[in-house]
């Protein structure tokens, strides 16, 4: 099992998938980021991987649905079986799932720098609603200076 099989997965039984907002496109760009983040942070790439292509799978509209994460991780405990990931590595990407929508820098689960990448790498993407990426919601140092590079211009 790769994450190959739970992309085919998705594509074969969620019209998320092809959103232009919260599909495959973003999640490509989220997967980007993550690689470049976890240079610098201690993350487990591969639940980063993983991340990337889950997080908003569960998605049922465009808008706010708030519930996406933790359905999403909901989905990864039914279909454990798409994930080649140990428990401990598993439990870590349900966290990262579950609360990438509500976590905010200072919470405990923040000093984890996997959950922390996972979480700057779907943020640093916002641009694609017409938001601006901000540092104060950002968890590394990393996505932080990323979000400021377009302050001061090219």
């Amino acid at each position: 099992m790769t994450v190959r099989t739970l992309k085919r997965y998705i594509r074969e039984h969620y019209d998320i998938w092809s959103s232009p907002l919260h599909g495959i496109e973003h999640w490509q760009r989220v997967w980007e980021f993550g690689r470049s983040i976890a240079r610098t942070t201690d993350a487990d790439i591969e639940i980063v991987e993983y991340f990337a292509f889950l997080h908003d799978c569960q998605r049922w509209d465009e808008g706010t649905d708030l519930a996406h994460g933790p359905r999403a991780g909901m989905f990864a405990i039914q279909h454990r079986e798409l994930f080649d990931l140990t428990q401990s590595q598993f439990r870590v990407l349900l966290r990262a799932v579950s609360g990438h929508t509500a976590a905010m820098p200072g919470c405990a689960a923040a000093q984890n720098p996997t959950l922390a990448t996972c979480w700057d790498a779907d943020r640093l993407d916002i641009g694609r609603v017409g938001l601006t990426p901000d540092p104060r919601f950002m968890f590394t140092d990393m996505a932080k200076a990323l979000t400021t590079v377009g302050e001061r211009g090219p």
